[in-house]
């Protein structure tokens, strides 16, 4: 399919297809929309003009840069279990007002991964792994540095058995800061392949919804402690994560306040919640949209004096990235990465945690339920029959299969609101992408 947009008064095609990407006038634009069937007014482009605009048109799909055939590529799926995300701890020192995992309990008691229960997925890990010689875990809660002597011998003994079999962890934390302190902070630095720091922006901001357990505002507990991760992490990955509500439509800010900070590597997500006052509604949509292009604009005005830094959602890779096979997989959610909570129950992923009907197995037990893994190992792009006319298709993969669930009861059905915003963010990162070019005198 073809996809035609503008930022602002520059005009581009996407093609999904050859995964090209042109730049065209306003002329060229409403020629190939009106090609495509929209109605347009091209009263204003003359005879020759119009001889000319097709005649470009009909040499780029000539080219196979135009129009070109999608191919629908079978997915990358095995039965071999690359990942696990470890509930290290249902629990949490903050309690954050639109939590999907319940302030870290996931709508049960709170508790605290041991050790034996650690060990006994990893394990599981490594016995399902097959060939693969590159596994990953990822320490989560809750807050997970509440149990952080666990986290720490998890790693050891994951490393040491990894080195019996011929296989290498790679590890992964989220944490909301507050218990980063200088040993904490090294121990993650040394052994963490990436460290997620939340942090939602402005102080009036953070501490409007994430909250200690005393209802005090966590912002100045939290700031400090991630700058100095930040200094001693170095070149070595990590992102600051923030989230964005309806109380902070200007999300704008929060993301170039903490650049301000010092913080290179962002992300900020709009939060997925029912709660009144922080839900996103599709009347938002315009002004979600509208932020991310004041976001886009000053983020390359950023960039261009010497002051950038990386925004996760506006990374696109057109020219490289996964292969067309793995674009269509999506995230690997219940076939070949699972959840573990603190009692051995192993779920899709962490946002099915708890959901009994979702509850595939136990690491001591050593097997899955495959029916359950059947309905995700058989689920991609294309049972997603909506995606089928979206030209962000083979960027996005059809969407969060929880988020699916959730909202509409169907993990292949994909969820309007992120599917709008992520639309959104494809054309600000396409825009991006020219403006480097542009830049280099590339076109």
């Amino acid at each position: 399919m073809v996809h035609v947009f503008n930022f602002k008064d520059n005009y581009y095609i996407f093609d999904t297809g050859s995964s090209s990407l042109h730049e065209c006038d306003e002329k060229c634009a409403l020629i190939l929309r009106e090609k495509l069937g929209e109605t347009v007014d091209t009263s204003a482009v003359t005879p020759e003009e119009r001889r000319e605009y097709e005649a470009d048109l009909a040499e780029l799909q000539a080219q196979g840069l135009l129009f070109a055939e999608e191919v629908k590529a079978y997915p990358v799926k095995s039965n071999e279990v690359k990942a696990l995300c470890l509930h290290i701890c249902h629990d949490c020192n903050l309690r954050c007002k639109y939590c999907f995992a319940d302030e870290g309990a996931y709508h049960a008691r709170r508790e605290f991964m041991s050790l034996e229960v650690a060990k006994k997925a990893i394990d599981f890990l490594i016995e399902n792994s097959g060939n693969r010689k590159i596994l990953e875990t990822d320490f989560f809660g809750g807050e997970p540095l509440m149990n952080f002597d666990v986290v720490k011998e998890t790693v050891y003994y994951a490393k040491e058995q990894a080195a019996k079999r011929g296989k290498k962890f790679l590890f992964t934390l989220t944490t909301n800061g507050l218990l980063l302190k200088d040993d904490v902070a090294q121990f993650l630095n040394e052994e963490m392949e990436n460290v997620v720091l939340s942090l939602d922006g402005r102080r009036e901001v953070h501490d409007a919804v994430r909250k200690t357990a005393n209802g005090k505002g966590s912002f100045d507990f939290v700031i400090e402690n991630i700058k100095n991760f930040v200094k001693i992490r170095g070149d070595k990955s990590y992102y600051v994560r923030g989230t964005f509500t309806a109380r902070n439509l200007d999300f704008g800010k929060d993301v170039l306040f903490l650049a301000d900070n010092g913080f290179d590597s962002i992300s900020m997500e709009p939060v997925v919640t029912d709660i009144p006052d922080l839900e996103i509604t599709k009347d938002m949509l315009p002004e979600v949209c509208a932020e991310y292009d004041r976001l886009c604009d000053a983020y390359l005005k950023r960039e261009a004096e010497g002051k950038g830094f990386n925004f996760f959602h506006f990374n696109v890779d057109l020219e490289g990235g996964p292969c067309l096979a793995k674009r269509v997989s999506a995230c690997g959610a219940g076939n070949e990465y699972f959840s573990v909570v603190p009692n051995g129950d192993i779920y899709p992923c962490h946002q099915f945690a708890g959901d009994s009907a979702f509850k595939m197995g136990n690491v001591f037990e050593g097997r899955l339920d495959e029916e359950i893994r059947g309905k995700f190992k058989n689920s991609c792009l294309f049972t997603r029959q909506k995606c089928d006319s979206c030209f962000a298709k083979f960027i996005c993969s059809g969407g969060c299969n929880a988020n699916n669930y959730h909202y509409n009861g169907d993990i292949n059905i994909p969820y309007e609101m992120t599917c709008e915003m992520m639309k959104k963010r494809t054309e600000n990162a396409m825009h991006i992408l020219a403006e480097r070019k542009r830049r280099k005198g590339q076109i």
